[in-house]
């Protein structure tokens, strides 16, 4: 997989992942594409396990269009057979115009009616006769393309969400809502407001989903590293704040994750 794999709680069992970054037409409606592609031999099955950004996903994939919402949990899908599919992390800008109100859709995928941004992607995508990596850029066109024309360019309060994330996910510093505010210059309930109209889940959400993600990263990655020490580096009042976040939202202790971030197994 191409770069940060923060949120992909076993990158070792990833098919094919490849991240490309947004144009810049489109870059305050995407933070970046993500194309995976698999082709598993008959009877056998993939299982790919995700703790998602704390945002909205587009997603075109062979069958159709959807819109993935915020997450509360883990996501689990089981990869079978031959497939791709082609999607948007959307900047929270995106997410009004695109989805509507985000909170509606957490935990949930509803399928969009958008038969040209289908046919758009897929033609790229099943092209023949073109080497993979400028296939899958000709696909990245093709989508920022459609959001182009069909998005408005955001105001100055899409903008401000989308400060507001960035903030977020990259300060690991940020711990609590009131430094959100203090950074960006507004008061807690306007960015509580912000956080639901533009993400769909409140902002102290947002700042626990970067933590765990962070955590998970550094678990499986630096089996030196003590449960202890990983949640004293991220601001974690104490290891059982820590294991109480990712028994809430994995459904498995640190320690348990740590033991399972291995090869994947293969199926009969």
């Amino acid at each position: 997989m191409d770069g940060d794999t923060r949120g992909v709680l076993y990158p070792v069992r990833l098919p094919s992942m490849h991240r490309l970054p947004a144009p810049a037409d489109v870059a305050s409606l995407v933070r970046w594409f993500w194309i995976p592609e698999w082709d598993l031999p008959t009877g056998r099955v993939s299982r790919q396990q995700v703790l998602p950004f704390p945002a909205c996903n587009l997603v075109v994939e062979q069958t159709g269009v959807g819109v993935a919402g915020p997450t509360t949990r883990r996501s689990t899908r089981d990869l079978t057979g031959r497939g791709w599919a082609v999607g948007a992390l959307l900047h929270p800008a995106a997410v009004p115009r695109l989805v509507g109100d985000p909170n509606r859709l957490s935990d949930s995928y509803e399928p969009v009616s958008a038969a040209d941004l289908h046919a758009r992607v897929a033609r790229a995508m099943t092209a023949t006769g073109v080497d993979d990596d400028r296939r899958r850029a000709a696909a990245v066109e093709a989508f920022a393309a459609w959001l182009s024309d069909t998005v408005p360019a955001p105001d100055a309060e899409a903008l401000l969400a989308n400060e507001l994330a960035a903030v977020i996910d990259g300060d690991a510093s940020i711990v609590r809502v009131e430094q959100v505010a203090e950074r960006l210059g507004i008061s807690v309930r306007t960015v509580q407001r912000l956080a639901r109209r533009y993400v769909g889940l409140p902002p102290l959400s947002m700042i626990r989903r970067r933590r765990l993600q962070e955590a998970a990263a550094v678990l499986r990655s630096d089996p030196a590293v003590s449960v202890a020490q990983v949640a004293a580096d991220l601001g974690y009042a104490d290891q059982a704040h820590l294991a109480a976040d990712f028994r809430t939202v994995l459904g498995l202790t640190p320690s348990a994750y740590r033991a399972d971030a291995g090869p994947e197994v293969r199926r009969p």
